[in-house]
């Protein structure tokens, strides 16, 4: 399932170092399916940027941070992260099929060890289930990284608590689309409202493996929207994201949200400026129908949670 270290290094020689040097702080873990569709000799493909290791990581940078979206601050108890009344956030893992070299949890640290300890899961359930949240985020690392026992286990726990809509935020159908299996898409559809949001950041990220895992949940009437980030030598060209929220919409995927790269230490290569960004969403509208286009939303270090980024560049008065 994942490709291992010789394989890649014996294709991308100038990743050695680099794979040796970064791999203690953030780990390098690629998949065989989207290893597929790399390009892996050309150190500029789009694909390979966002997953294998580059120097670059462990250049500082003066914008910098470790906590660039302010989970530290909005996290009562560890594994659960709540910016807003209604809705309540959990991490049921740190770990990930791939570990996307911009990740903006990449430095995060809710406890030790990859996953909660029992008697940490359960504090996380009953803060999650009182605080008087009606929706749940299961994110992670990938809440799909873990067996579906106890996925669906957190699912009945929350409903029983009260929460009636719950949301998977997963790359797997993305990066390991044999992980959306038919039992998995039947539970989830048993337990329906469930909303799986997918993060898909380039065209070429799309297979026909992937189409499948797509299409088993769509056809059993569970939703499916799509969350890109923008990404510097990755995604930065309405031409790009264009055919990107056509392809999800051709798939009956909504396009969600295109994020504004959060500053976590290590990831400054992949920054696109917010001047950039609204000029490249400017022309994205022209390009795209209103149902293939994503809201384009930064989250600001304060914690205060998500907002669109033309509010945020506004000038205070």
């Amino acid at each position: 399932m994942i490709v291992g270290r010789s394989e890649i290094v014996g294709i991308r020689p100038d990743l050695a170092e680099a794979w040796d040097a970064v791999a203690d702080s953030f780990p390098v873990h690629v998949t065989r399916s989207f290893w597929s569709r790399i390009v892996g000799s050309d150190p500029a493909d789009p694909l390979a940027r966002q997953v294998l290791p580059d120097p670059a990581e462990l250049v500082p940078d003066p914008g910098d941070m470790d906590d660039p979206v302010g989970d530290v601050a909005r996290s009562p108890v560890p594994w659960v992260v709540q910016k807003h009344p209604d809705r309540v956030l959990l991490l049921l893992t740190k770990r990930c099929h791939v570990y996307c070299r911009y990740c903006f949890r990449r430095t995060h640290d809710p406890e030790d060890g990859e996953d909660p300890s029992p008697e940490a899961w359960a504090r996380a359930l009953d803060y999650a289930t009182s605080c008087g949240a009606r929706e749940a985020i299961l994110s992670g690392g990938d809440p799909l990284a873990v067996r579906d026992a106890r996925l669906l286990d957190t699912i009945d726990r929350l409903r029983a608590g009260g929460i009636k809509r719950i949301r998977i935020h997963t790359r797997a159908p993305i990066v390991l689309p044999d992980r959306i299996t038919d039992g998995l898409v039947e539970a989830l559809a048993r337990r329906a409202p469930v909303w799986v949001v997918v993060h898909c950041n380039h065209p070429r990220e799309l297979s026909p493996e992937v189409d499948a895992a797509l299409a088993r949940l769509v056809d059993a009437g569970i939703p499916v929207m799509n969350q890109a980030v923008l990404l510097a030598g990755v995604n930065d060209d309405p031409a790009v994201l264009a055919e990107l929220c056509e392809g999800m919409i051709d798939r009956r995927v909504k396009p969600y949200y295109l994020h504004h790269t959060d500053p976590v230490t290590g990831n400054a290569s992949f920054r696109v400026s917010i001047e950039r960004g609204l000029q490249i969403v400017a022309e994205l509208k022209t390009r795209v129908s209103g149902i293939a286009m994503p809201r384009y939303i930064i989250d600001p270090p304060d914690g205060s949670g998500k907002i669109d980024v033309s509010e945020f560049a506004r000038p205070r008065s």
